[in-house]
């Protein structure tokens, strides 16, 4: 800890060996006779960590591991600790985990995260005297401490529209809108294009959606199987070992497999639950980059959450003031509309397949202060699902809409017909030719 510091707040990203790093300041404190409490938000997580601290050679005689609700709980039977870790310290604002603090109002706190916020509205300061940060995501992956990876975005729900609540996007209303058939297909139809035969989570907006999603890889030959919080752990726990074992292919989950949960095997990531969070996208997005030697990561966006947080492994300035400071640059993200990958080039030029973007392109979307702007109509209209068009009302928006797509020019006058548009005069001797 720093000097002179009675709360810590260390942040270190996802594969920075962040287990290990608990492991040995448990054993430093505990080999001093200190008492060490140690705190996860999941029951699954106590198991985890219990076998890194064994490995690590942690006195289990002075440390204590413990879920937060069952720890509030039961405060008055816990001796007192001379240290309190916090793991996936971003909860730490939560009155479970302030209940904990205040009644150990003496012990020392650590806590560890990667991201230092709650819900992107503000920083730890309220729980935390200071912020340590340790190596960054791309310094990892430089070092083969994770794998690099290819993000793709492919938009299959458009969520304009859906309201907020407690800083999210409304979970019903994500729900309804992720819960269509044309999702499942298409999920699965950008899967075989991209990241064919890799194991692969799938993170779900809902129950039903997972389940669906489940059924219609099945439907395409790939063994896949879905869980949530209401499967039995025993179910649970076989398909995580079938999915190591290559049994599995793909697994669908809702809300389960993010903070800390350890599957080495994962080489790919759908997402397909839209989300504000920057601290749910990281840990979903990242699921895939535990590294092996000659692994890319394969990151399939189907609900644009790159473009709400930039990519996973961006810098960020953190703080524990309460609010953000505004950002002090401007981030360029482009789309390939040829392969679907996702990048920061300014070379007009896509880094993975070559594309040239003709001059009269504005691929660019510009992120400034944390919030995502794109510049042009056309690129609105770039994001949205294919079946978007049934919503145009008029020939020149429709017209819009085909180019941004890069679909041949009889496709608009083919949806032209199909929608009732009355099609610009000009437009006739074209449709003679092509006899529309």
């Amino acid at each position: 800890l720093i000097k002179g510091k009675h709360s810590v707040c260390a942040v270190l990203g996802c594969g920075g060996g962040k287990s290990i790093i608990q492991g040995m300041i448990s054993k430093s404190a505990t080999d001093k006779g200190n008492r060490v409490l140690f705190l996860v938000h999941r029951k699954e997580l106590c198991s985890q960590i219990e076998q890194t601290f064994k490995q690590c050679g942690v006195d289990f005689d002075l440390c204590q591991i413990g879920m937060v609700q069952t720890v509030t709980r039961r405060l008055s039977n816990i001796t007192e600790p001379n240290l309190i870790i916090t793991d996936e310290a971003h909860h730490a604002l939560s009155n479970s985990y302030r209940r904990i603090y205040d009644y150990f109002p003496n012990s020392t706190r650590l806590g560890f995260t990667a991201t230092p916020i709650r819900m992107n509205e503000g920083g730890l300061g309220d729980v935390f005297e200071s912020i340590v940060e340790g190596v960054s995501t791309k310094w990892l992956i430089k070092n083969n401490y994770l794998a690099p990876y290819k993000y793709y975005s492919v938009q299959l729900a458009d969520i304009t529209g859906v309201h907020t609540r407690r800083g999210d996007f409304d979970s019903s209303e994500i729900a309804e809108i992720m819960e269509q058939s044309k999702i499942y297909g298409g999920t699965t139809e950008n899967w075989l294009k991209l990241a064919d035969g890799k194991q692969t989570i799938v993170y779900c907006a809902s129950v039903k959606s997972g389940k669906e999603t489940a059924e219609q890889f099945n439907k395409c030959g790939i063994n896949a199987k879905h869980l949530d919080g209401t499967t039995p752990k025993l179910e649970r726990e076989q398909a995580v070992q079938d999915f190591r074992d290559g049994k599995i292919t793909v697994l669908c989950n809702v809300d389960l497999f993010g903070e800390g949960f350890d599957v080495p095997d994962c080489e790919a990531v759908v997402l397909l639950r839209p989300t504000k969070s920057l601290t749910l996208f990281i840990q979903q997005s990242m699921r895939s980059m535990r590294y092996k030697p000659g692994k890319t990561a394969i990151i399939i966006d189907h609900v644009g959450n790159i473009f709400r947080h930039d990519f996973p492994d961006s810098p960020h300035e953190w703080s524990l003031k309460t609010k953000k400071s505004k950002a002090k640059t401007t981030v360029k993200i482009r789309q390939c509309p040829v392969c679907l990958s996702v990048y920061t080039s300014g070379t007009g030029k896509c880094d993975e397949c070559g594309y040239v973007f003709e001059k009269s392109e504005r691929a660019d979307i510009t992120a400034v202060d944390g919030s995502i702007v794109e510049i042009t109509p056309e690129e609105i209209l770039k994001a949205k699902p294919y079946d978007y068009y049934k919503k145009i009302k008029d020939f020149e928006t429709l017209k819009m809409f085909q180019k941004a797509k890069k679909y041949k020019f009889a496709w608009c006058l083919h949806k032209a017909i199909e929608l009732g548009i009355p099609i610009p005069s000009k437009y006739n001797q074209v449709m003679r030719h092509m006899r529309i």
